[in-house]
């Protein structure tokens, strides 16, 4: 682990350095892509001002609370599709279509609905995520042994019972890569929809880098998004999936 992650810190800082040693050569004017110096300079003044945390945090609880709604949602609804024919057959049909749809296009929708709200954006985030947390909660369940399911049914397991001891459990390794996809399109989503009509947020503060042509502005707050994914996957959702699989058997 600790050698793995050596070679991850090294390969950061040897981009980092290449970055610079190609700033220094004058490839390209500082407008167009700035030095790691620049970015880091302006990173640095977000925090001493407090609005880069300020827009981490506003974005974080949208995501939370987007993502908190899609994966409730998405399990009912993968539930349903999974054991009632007739719902599969309507609702199932459109939900592949559905997730086809790239997150930032609800937001149009969003903003007729909702207005420039937050409610706007967390309508735009549960919408990318839902269908992800669905599918594989609908594929979970569907792969679950049918002998299992009667056995269960035969001890008197019925309704909310089954399906909390018998249905979710024997389907949540297919859940969790559900739930990680979700948060990587939920994510998406929230970004997006601060970008076209947010006042606050991550996505908010790299329009505003657009809106004054500050590229350093730019990068800073892709990387910050970058950063963010990286350790929300590594941390949550990457030892969550290992911790089940491994508990399940199939690691």
């Amino acid at each position: 682990m600790v050698n793995v992650t050596a070679k991850r810190i090294a390969f950061y800082v040897g981009i980092v350095l290449i970055w610079q040693a190609l700033d220094a050569a004058n490839l390209w004017a500082d407008n167009v892509f700035p030095s790691p110096y620049e970015v880091g300079e302006d990173l640095w003044y977000g925090a001493l001002d407090g609005t880069l945390w300020y827009g981490i945090g506003t974005s974080l609880w949208r995501l939370v609370a987007g993502l908190g709604i899609a994966i409730a949602g998405g399990i009912v609804l993968g539930i349903f599709m999974a054991r009632v024919p007739t719902v599969n057959q309507t609702i199932g049909s459109i939900v592949l279509g559905l997730q086809s749809i790239p997150s930032v296009a609800w937001a149009p929708l969003a903003i007729v609905w909702f207005g420039l709200t937050d409610a706007g954006i967390i309508f735009v985030t549960v919408a990318g995520a839902l269908f992800a947390v669905t599918i594989n909660t609908y594929t979970g369940v569907k792969s679950i042994n049918p002998d299992f399911i009667a056995a269960a049914q035969n001890m008197g397991a019925r309704g909310t019972q089954l399906i909390s001891r018998v249905l979710i459990p024997a389907a949540f390794p297919y859940m969790i890569s559900g739930f990680k996809q979700g948060w990587a399109f939920a994510w998406r989503g929230v970004i997006g929809a601060e970008l076209l009509f947010s006042f606050l947020g991550l996505g908010f503060l790299l329009n505003v880098g657009r809106q004054l042509n500050d590229v350093s502005q730019v990068i800073a707050m892709m990387l910050v998004i970058m950063l963010i994914g990286i350790l929300i996957d590594g941390f949550i959702f990457k030892r969550l999936e290992d911790k089940v699989m491994s508990r399940w058997g199939l690691r």
